[in-house]
C-alpha cells in the first residue's frame, strides 16, 4: 500500500462499528428487560453463547440457507431454547429479536479512530467505499447513525445480503473495484478479520490490510503497530489511524500485492 493506491474499501462490524461490544452490551440490558438475567451464570457466559449463537446462523445466512431476517429468527429461537424459555412461532421469535435490536441500537458506537481516519483519507484524495458480508439495509442506518456516511457516500456499498456473493469470494471485491471504475491494484481493503478480509482480498487482487487491533499477530516491535508480512503480501495495523502514513509511504517502503 503506498502512493499508487487510490481507493480503500472497508469492512464495517468490527473495524468501523464496535460490533463486538454493541453485541455484549445490548444482550445484557435485553436478558435483563426479558426476565432471564439468571438463566446464565455469568453476564460473560450469556454474552459468549449469543455470540457463538450468532456465528452459527449467521454463517447458514451466507450459505444461501436463511433470509437476512430468517437468521435473525433463528438467533432468537437458539438462544431462548438455551435460556429455557422457548419461543414458538417465527413472530415470536421476530419479535424477540425486535426487541433485542432496540438495545443493540442503543450501544451503537464507532471505533474513536473510524472517523479521523475515513477524514484523513478523503482529505487526501484516496476515494473510499465498503465491502460488507451484512446486508445494506442494516448498515446504510448503521453508517448514518454513527455519523461515518458522509465519508462514505461517494463510494461503493456492496454487501452480501443484495450481491448474492459474501467475503471471501473474490466476486464481491472485485464488484466494488468495478463500481470504483479501477483495478483491484489500485484499491486496498481494511478488515479486522485476516483470513476473511486480508487474505481474501490479496486473493482478489487488491492490497489485503488486517486491522489487528489486538495486537495479537502485528510485530510488537515496529512502535507503530505496522507489520509488512512480506512472505503474503498483507499488510498489518493495529489502528485505523496508520492508515494514511501508509498511503504516503514510497514503493519501496511496503509490500504491495
Amino acid at each position: 500500500m503506498g502512493r499508487d493506491t487510490v481507493a480503500v474499501l472497508f469492512d464495517v462490524d468490527d473495524t468501523l462499528f464496535d460490533y463486538g461490544g454493541a453485541e455484549r452490551d445490548a444482550i445484557a440490558a435485553h436478558l435483563r428487560d426479558e426476565g432471564l438475567a439468571g438463566a446464565f451464570p455469568s453476564a460473560e457466559a450469556a454474552a459468549e453463547l449469543w455470540h457463538a449463537v450468532m456465528q452459527r446462523q449467521y454463517a447458514r445466512f451466507l450459505a444461501g440457507e436463511l433470509t437476512f431476517p430468517g437468521q435473525q429468527a433463528a438467533r432468537a429461537r437458539e438462544f431462548a431454547a438455551a435460556a429455557g424459555r422457548p419461543l414458538g412461532d417465527e413472530a415470536a421469535a421476530a419479535a424477540w429479536f425486535g426487541r433485542y435490536h432496540v438495545h443493540y441500537r442503543a450501544c451503537w458506537r464507532a471505533f474513536p479512530d473510524a472517523a479521523p481516519a475515513l477524514a484523513a483519507l478523503r482529505g487526501a484524495g484516496v476515494r473510499l467505499g465498503v465491502v460488507s458480508n451484512s446486508s445494506a439495509a442494516a448498515q446504510r442506518p448503521k453508517l448514518a447513525r454513527l455519523g461515518l456516511d458522509g465519508y462514505l457516500a461517494d463510494g461503493p456499498l456492496v454487501c452480501a445480503g443484495e450481491f448474492g456473493a459474501a467475503k471471501p469470494d473474490p466476486s464481491i471485491f472485485l464488484a466494488a473495484c468495478a463500481e470504483l471504475g479501477l483495478p483491484p491494484e489500485r484499491v486496498a481493503y481494511v478488515g479486522d478479520r485476516r483470513d476473511l478480509d486480508a487474505e481474501a482480498a490479496a486473493a482478489a487482487g487488491l492490497t489485503g490490510v488486517w486491522l489487528d487491533r489486538a495486537g495479537s499477530g502485528g510485530d510488537a516491535g515496529t512502535g507503530s503497530g505496522f507489520d509488512d508480512d512480506s512472505d503474503d503480501g498483507i499488510l498489518t495495523v493495529t489502528s485505523l489511524a496508520e492508515l494514511a502514513g501508509l498511503l504516503r509511504a514510497g514503493p519501496g517502503d511496503a509490500s504491495r500485492r
